[in-house]
């Protein structure tokens, strides 16, 4: 494959700007241009819901340097792409041809208010942050729509601030990503909190205009002085007129981040698996895909996996990393600690033999973690091998996690 003299990288998230680090890195010295639409730039969500609704001050650590990169940036939307020509449209009528591409839009908040209703917030953006933050200021009571980790992290900022808060969804609070053992203890310290979590057998609709509630599948309407929507995203693929890679679950991507698009790649919120039609929205996996897809792009092997099992988040006060695949299932294997007393260390031994720890209010690092997660995987499959009598691994059943 001849190295590309020009890279356009669509869209100035975390994974556009690793792929574009990443270029330079490997040795891209051709033209690099990154397109962003957000007028702010390029900076960390994570923070947006974690610190920035509790202090302003957190918005002084966002944004991602750019300036030693040798890029062209143009903080403009992309409009259209012509697939057959290499090219790139933006909303002022550039027109940018590429030798490669890197789809790198991320997604949108997933809105339920009805064509023309106001009133509805959601958290994707800075300005959204901003106007959340300045409305929980004034606010005495609020809705969350959504129990995911959005949703109970936007909760824990209306607890912080004194707002009385509920929390609608139709699981309980982080159920499908984390299994019950989590989420029962999740909603536990939430209600502990003074959070309410609301069941609802259907999704729920807005209610008037401007928005002051929310309208429950069985008819009864629950009222406050905000709504905030935290109902999943919807992959940014606007830009793309459903051709080329892109459908309804945004684009398609193989383990090397490339489309079915020759020349297109793709990386983030944006993506999903072709191989299971899943995404997986979360800052370390849109970190190694932006990677995977530099490194392609260049027609080089990369070093890194496109996949990178890593989460964080922490509600009421209680931080909860993850290292291995979710969701989880059932009870944990390895239980060190208590979670009723906010520290406790866990394990969840899959039957593919890929473990997943979770440190649940205890401080570990990342490598920490994936170190522990390392070793049981090793011991999950001595424990295998040795039970089918493929090798004899002395004492590999007494093996623990957290040794």
């Amino acid at each position: 494959m001849t190295s590309p003299r020009s890279i356009v990288v669509v869209g100035e998230s975390i994974a556009g700007i690793t792929a574009a680090r990443e270029l330079r890195t490997l040795g891209h010295t051709g033209r690099l241009t990154i397109i962003g639409a957000d007028e702010l730039g390029g900076y960390s969500r994570p923070p947006l819901s974690k610190a920035v609704l509790h202090d302003p001050a957190a918005e002084g650590s966002l944004s991602y340097r750019l300036d030693d990169l040798e890029i062209d940036l143009l903080r403009e939307a992309a409009v259209s792409t012509d697939f057959d020509a290499r090219t790139v449209t933006t909303a002022t009528g550039r027109t940018l041809a590429y030798d490669a591409l890197i789809a790198a839009t991320g997604a949108d908040a997933r809105r339920l208010a009805a064509r023309g209703q106001t009133g509805e917030l959601v958290l994707r953006t800075l300005e959204d942050a901003r106007t959340l933050r300045a409305r929980l200021s004034t606010a005495t009571s609020a809705i969350v729509v959504g129990a995911g980790f959005l949703g109970m992290e936007v909760a824990s900022a209306c607890v912080a601030r004194g707002v009385a808060v509920t929390v609608i969804d139709v699981d309980p609070p982080l159920r499908r990503i984390l299994g019950p053992f989590l989420s029962d203890a999740v909603r536990a310290r939430a209600e502990e909190h003074g959070v309410r979590i609301v069941h609802t057998p259907r999704l729920v609709t807005l209610a008037d205009d401007p928005v002051c509630g929310v309208i429950l599948g069985d008819g009864s309407v629950s009222t406050a002085d905000l709504v905030v929507t935290c109902a999943g995203e919807v992959p940014n693929t606007s830009w793309l007129d459903g051709s080329g890679p892109a459908d309804e679950r945004g684009i398609g991507i193989d383990h090397l981040c490339a489309t079915t698009t020759a020349g297109v790649y793709a990386a983030g919120d944006v993506a999903y698996s072709i191989h299971d039609g899943r995404r997986a929205p979360f800052w370390s996996n849109a970190v190694a895909q932006g990677k995977v897809a530099a490194a392609s792009a260049l027609g080089l092997a990369s070093s890194t996996s496109a996949t990178d099992d890593y989460f964080w988040t922490e509600i009421l006060g209680v931080s909860i990393k993850i290292v291995g695949p979710l969701p989880l299932v059932g009870e944990p294997t390895n239980v060190e600690g208590s979670i009723a007393d906010g520290a406790a260390l866990l394990t969840w031994k899959r039957a593919d033999m890929r473990p997943t720890v979770v440190a649940y209010g205890i401080r570990k690092s990342v490598a920490a973690l994936r170190k522990m997660a390392g070793s049981a995987h090793r011991g999950r499959a001595d424990e295998l091998a040795d039970s089918t009598g493929l090798v004899d691994v002395p004492n590999s059943r007494s093996r623990s996690v957290a040794t």
